[in-house]
């Protein structure tokens, strides 16, 4: 029986470039998408899939977004106060019980790799999660809620895949794919960003994986990938043979709010599921469209 999955490690660090200047003072994962900023989404779809301990890899001047799950006393009182019930419910809602986020430094931009690796003290020989919260998701069924289920069926690690068209293979890690069976896809290799013409197939790894604690000691060597950088998909692709190793065909769609048009996008489509303001945007797009 597979060890319960109740961590996660979110790489929060980026500095965020290319929002700029909107990122110089805040970090980019509080952006808000409709009325929560990135980091609570990813925060929430952890949880929603038993996720209860959270490990955000921080950079300098990121604090805020630690305290973004704090209880803040002073604003709940005046939403007391105001008889501003709905609100003050939102927000006791998003607050993270004591002792389940702790917060690391990478100090120095090393890559995604580096960055998980600076999380080992809190992995220790657990199984864990990492969510980017660049890649929002909106699914019926939380994200990594279904890479749990997977992790659970298989006893092993697992990626969130899906294909792309092949120009673009080089700007992501890309999976050789064995047998499938339902949604997995039994992995056989991983390269991160290869040309087109080298790339084992369309199938592509997003900001979601669920991975055995055995990648720590790939990560310590300190190897260095594509771009000079330490890539956790090359640590991952020593796994494969030792331990399962599967990508899941998730269901649901991925915005890349790393990017300014998937950030609109993510505005639109987030702010269209919603009840409340489906009319609200359906009437903008009809004026503008």
């Amino acid at each position: 029986m597979p060890k319960p999955l109740r961590k996660a490690v979110l790489p929060v660090a980026g500095l965020g470039t290319r929002f700029l200047p909107a990122t110089k003072q805040m970090a980019k994962e509080m952006l808000p998408v409709v009325d929560k900023p990135l980091i609570q989404y990813a925060v929430e779809e952890a949880r929603a899939a038993g996720i209860e301990q959270f490990c955000f890899v921080t950079g300098r001047g990121k604090s805020m977004l630690v305290d973004q799950f704090d209880v803040a006393f002073e604003l709940e009182r005046v939403l007391t106060e105001r008889n501003k019930a709905k609100e003050l419910e939102a927000l006791r809602e998003q607050a993270l019980p004591p002792g389940a986020i702790v917060s690391t430094r990478q100090q120095v931009p090393l890559g995604l790799g580096h960055a998980i690796w600076c999380a080992r003290n809190f992995i220790q020989d657990d199984p864990f999660a990492i969510l980017l919260p660049d890649d929002l998701m909106l699914c019926d069924v939380s994200c990594t809620q279904q890479m749990a289920e997977a992790y659970q069926a298989t006893g092993g690690n697992v990626v969130a895949i899906e294909e792309v068209p092949k120009e673009h293979v080089s700007r992501y890690g890309v999976i050789a794919p064995g047998a499938t069976q339902g949604n997995l896809v039994e992995v056989k290799g991983l390269v991160e960003k290869p040309p087109v013409e080298k790339a084992p197939s369309n199938l592509t790894v997003i900001g979601r994986y669920v991975l055995m604690p055995e990648v720590i000691g790939h990560l310590s060597k300190f190897e260095k990938g594509a771009g000079g950088e330490i890539q956790l998909t090359d640590s991952m692709a020593k796994l494969i043979g030792a331990q399962p190793f599967h990508g899941l065909r998730y269901q649901g769609r991925r915005f890349d709010c790393g990017d300014k048009a998937g950030y609109l996008e993510a505005q639109v489509a987030f702010a269209l599921s919603r009840e409340d303001m489906a009319p609200a945007m359906q009437a903008i797009l009809k004026k503008y469209a």
